[in-house]
């Protein structure tokens, strides 16, 4: 939290220095090193929260740095950032593998970036939460609940909603994405692709220039893996890039993580304005989801910032609205009407359902859940 002690090394004291002065104006403590084997010294005496090191100083490698870091019982668990000049991938993986928590480039994207990075590792997420646009993650915990379909006709009726803004849909479900086949994307840039791209390269003005927009759907997509081998070789280490990008590049993005609670998906989850739960009606699912949901509780996850959707994906049957709050214990905020072969259909002809079906009553639910959604992550931001 604000308040807490941050160490730059640094041999450049100007770069130091500016570091500081931003993150001085967060509500941080500064400390300062001008060599690798210096730093050490400072981080095991004063016990900082955080650590930002240039992995190139010239005294210590910034592997062997964190290493050491690691290695002793003062700082063990320190939160560990590298701030680089150096954007090549495998220097990220190297730098990752010896205990970074994060690896930022040196571009004219790094301080915001290093801002919201710092925010989340040291736990002040209301701060990392309000730089860029709006994040809203979309979940389940079992397949087949139509999480893909109403991310994908619920980011179409955001823009309806707020024709001013520009939106982004990020499909994140591993090992293979599901995003692409509904709204008729054919191209090649996707998840993985991007993930691989040099760190310097993944800017806002990368996916301004680069993310294609979908006709008929009207938001910019980043296509999910395209199969599982590829799904299963994600660089890990340029996820919160990615997303940071997006956020600085768009008013909304919205990411598909599918019913994926992982290393990768729970950061995102943590530092979402908005979390969306898709629950289908059936009792298995709806156990799980109590689950999951009694697991993002125990993760400080508030009530208020989830928004929990009632889908009946597979038919009428099944427990209804109030039978599946009191078995899962948080409320849902509305129910989807059964949209029977419909909307497959729409799917299928990569069509957005209210396009589709314009006279269809779930229309109308399409409108209210969006407008809902955005005023609810504009509302939880302000606070």
């Amino acid at each position: 939290m604000a308040g807490n002690t941050i160490l730059v090394i640094d041999t450049d004291a100007a770069s130091r220095n500016f570091i500081g002065a931003v993150l001085q104006k967060e509500g941080y403590q500064i400390l300062q090193a001008a060599s690798g084997k210096e730093g050490l010294i400072v981080a095991w005496r004063d016990r900082p929260d955080l650590i930002i090191i240039d992995p190139m100083v010239p005294d210590l490698k910034g592997e062997d740095f964190a290493m050491r870091l690691r290695q002793d019982a003062r700082t063990a668990r320190t939160s560990l950032i590298a701030l680089s000049s150096d954007p090549q991938p495998a220097r990220v993986r190297s730098c990752m593998d010896a205990g970074f928590n994060e690896y930022l480039v040196k571009t004219a994207q790094a301080m915001p970036a290093l801002a919201e990075a710092v925010n989340r590792l040291l736990g002040n997420k209301a701060a990392a939460k309000k730089i860029g646009g709006f994040l809203i993650v979309f979940l389940s915990a079992k397949g087949g609940t139509g999480t893909s379909s109403l991310c994908a006709n619920i980011a179409t009726n955001i823009v309806q909603a707020k024709p001013e803004a520009h939106i982004a849909v990020v499909d994140m479900v591993l090992p293979i994405g599901s995003i692409a086949d509904i709204v008729g994307y054919q191209g090649d840039q996707n998840l993985i692709t991007v993930a691989e791209m040099p760190p310097n390269t993944i800017t806002s003005e990368f996916f301004r220039d680069h993310l294609t927009e979908m006709d008929n759907w009207h938001f910019h997509l980043l296509a999910g893996s395209p199969d599982p081998e590829k799904g299963n070789r994600l660089n890990v280490g340029s996820i919160n890039a990615i997303v940071n990008a997006l956020k600085t590049a768009y008013d909304y993005v919205l990411i598909d993580l599918g019913r994926s609670l992982s290393r990768i998906s729970l950061p995102l989850i943590e530092n979402a304005d908005l979390i969306t739960l898709i629950v289908s009606t059936d009792l298995s699912t709806i156990s799980l989801t109590k689950t999951v949901w009694q697991y993002l509780q125990s993760k400080g996850v508030e009530p208020s910032r989830v928004y929990a959707i009632l889908n009946r994906a597979v038919g009428l049957e099944g427990l209804s609205k109030v039978e599946a709050e009191k078995i899962i214990g948080m409320e849902i905020k509305i129910s989807m009407p059964y949209l029977g072969s419909n909307f497959a259909l729409a799917d299928n002809q990569h069509i957005p359902f209210s396009q589709k079906f314009p006279k269809d009553t779930a229309v109308i639910v399409f409108k209210d859940i969006a407008q809902q959604m955005a005023e609810m992550a504009r509302r939880l931001r302000a606070q």
